[in-house]
């Protein structure tokens, strides 16, 4: 059973007010640490070299620190808590229990009971992992504080899956270090500039410690994806010249958020339609285009330098979300190349979800409908005519959302190096410094991003369920949006 990012029931979780906060130090320079050239033909690494160095083209300067080993506990046995109920995080669920020798689930936290009832039941009463769920009442947490009550039923060593919108990101991957777990987190990894600063140097922590950790950006662990980075890399398509990106579909998840109809508190609202505000989840650039911006960047083995970008609202009816319904962006590489990206979640528009790559010699699909399966492909020249067709990554693909579960816990019982947020954050930066140039409607560079001053929800850890929210609508019910051209230097007042 395939995790489907956007077609499940949404609930998410939050931070308690005595959470545990580290002094971070701005990181000077930062893109100056940031490997963005293209690798020489003759340095480009392996397939498995790429994926344990984690983006290695992105690298931010490593902690060299000699740390303890945490891996599976004395018993051999892993633990797993699930923070965050919502659909993405019941599918990681289940892809986790689905591991061979894999964890067995102690924990669930959420803010909403709804949520964490129906997790509970799709997982306890699955057939292939029910024998796997072991929570009882009392290990069952509603609430803000929840995410801590979950991971201290843990051992350093153990597991724990943060499924929450990513505003949460950093706070709980924090108090997860503190402890000592592994950890798998969903995409994206950060909103906005500061947290993205953040987020880099907070893992260092966890690099020191030795902790292992995913990042859910499942496309790098498809193998039919990997062999075509080869091919590429190996000259097959001859040097790249332009990739293209579309994630163009009808109405997706919670981007088109209704008003607030007084059922619950401006915070749980917002937390139930987090795809429609920017400081939840980055809206529905980071959460939709991730993806594929992300491989497209991989095939380059580089991520982009700046972006240009337009966009706009339509047909909004009585929507009142912070999205545009449309995105159209342009990133240029340090070499010029560009990749072009497209977003809509428009009713009645044609659709596409692929991602292409062209090189002088041909056109590789790097994706062909979905995320999965990705229908590798090669063709010489730039028609999809099949009697041109190179080479096609045999079917049936093994499900991605399934290997990278299967390469972490392989990471967690072998002791081997496997750290994926650097990455994970560079993916979630490139994705929203590409949002923000629509937003603003300026040229935004990689580096200007990174060091952006427009923290979307400061004072995040401190919140509590009588809290007001972040984002407060005005006396209409209406919430800020991006004015392209007039607000120029931050994307929302």
């Amino acid at each position: 059973m395939a995790r489907d990012d956007h077609s499940h029931p949404v609930s998410q979780f939050f931070c308690a007010s005595d959470f545990f906060i580290p002094t971070f130090r701005v990181i000077p320079n930062i893109v100056s640490h940031l490997h963005v050239k293209k690798m020489k033909q003759d340095q480009t690494p392996s397939r498995r070299q790429f994926l344990k160095q984690t983006g290695s083209v992105a690298a931010v300067t490593t902690l060299v620190t000699s740390a303890p080993k945490v891996h599976a506990a004395e018993d051999n046995k892993i633990r797993v808590v699930l923070i965050g109920c919502g659909g993405r995080g019941t599918g990681a669920a289940l892809n986790a229990l689905t591991v061979e020798n894999g964890p067995n689930l102690v924990g669930l936290a959420d803010v909403f009971e709804k949520n964490l009832n129906s997790t509970y039941a799709a997982l306890a009463g699955h057939d292939q992992v029910g024998s796997r769920v072991d929570v009882p009442e009392e290990n069952k947490f509603i609430g803000f504080d929840g995410y801590k009550q979950a991971m201290d039923l843990l051992k350093p060593g153990d597991l724990v899956i943060l499924a929450t919108p990513p505003a949460f990101r950093w706070v709980h991957y924090t108090y997860a270090i503190e402890k000592g777990l592994n950890v798998f987190m969903e995409k994206p990894v950060t909103v906005d500039g500061p947290t993205s600063a953040r987020m880099l140097e907070l893992n260092r922590a966890a690099e020191a410690k030795n902790l292992k950790v995913g990042v859910g950006l499942m496309c790098r662990h498809c193998k039919a994806r990997q062999e075509l980075f080869d091919r590429i890399q190996n000259g097959e398509i001859g040097d790249l010249t332009m990739l293209r990106a579309y994630r163009m579909a009808g109405p997706t998840g919670s981007a088109a958020a209704p008003p607030n109809d007084g059922k619950y508190s401006e915070l749980q609202y917002q937390i139930r339609n987090f795809h429609g505000f920017l400081w939840l989840s980055g809206g529905a650039v980071s959460d939709f285009l991730i993806h594929n911006i992300d491989e497209s960047c991989w095939m380059k083995n580089e991520w982009p330098v700046k972006v240009i970008a337009s966009g706009g609202r339509h047909y909004r009816g009585d929507s009142v979300d912070q999205n545009f319904d449309n995105y159209s962006m342009e990133y240029t590489f340090g070499d010029g190349t560009k990749l072009f990206v497209e977003g809509r979640t428009m009713p009645g528009c044609k659709r596409e979800f692929a991602s292409y790559a062209h090189g002088t010699k041909g056109l590789g699909v790097v994706s062909s409908a979905s995320h999965t399966p990705a229908k590798c492909r090669i063709y010489d020249g730039h028609n999809m005519d099949k009697t041109r067709l190179q080479w096609s990554y045999p079917q049936p693909e093994l499900n991605p959302y399934q290997l990278e579960w299967n390469d972490l816990i392989a990471a967690i019982r072998e002791d081997t190096p496997y750290n994926e947020v650097e990455r994970g954050v560079m993916a979630s930066a490139v994705t929203s410094m590409g949002r923000m140039a629509a937003h603003t409607g300026q040229e935004i560079t990689l580096e200007q991003f990174l060091k952006h001053d427009h923290e979307f929800a400061p004072g995040l850890e401190q919140l509590t369920l009588d809290s007001p929210a972040p984002l407060q609508a005005n006396e209409d019910g209406r919430y800020s949006v991006p004015m392209p051209g007039l607000v120029k230097k931050r994307e929302y007042l």
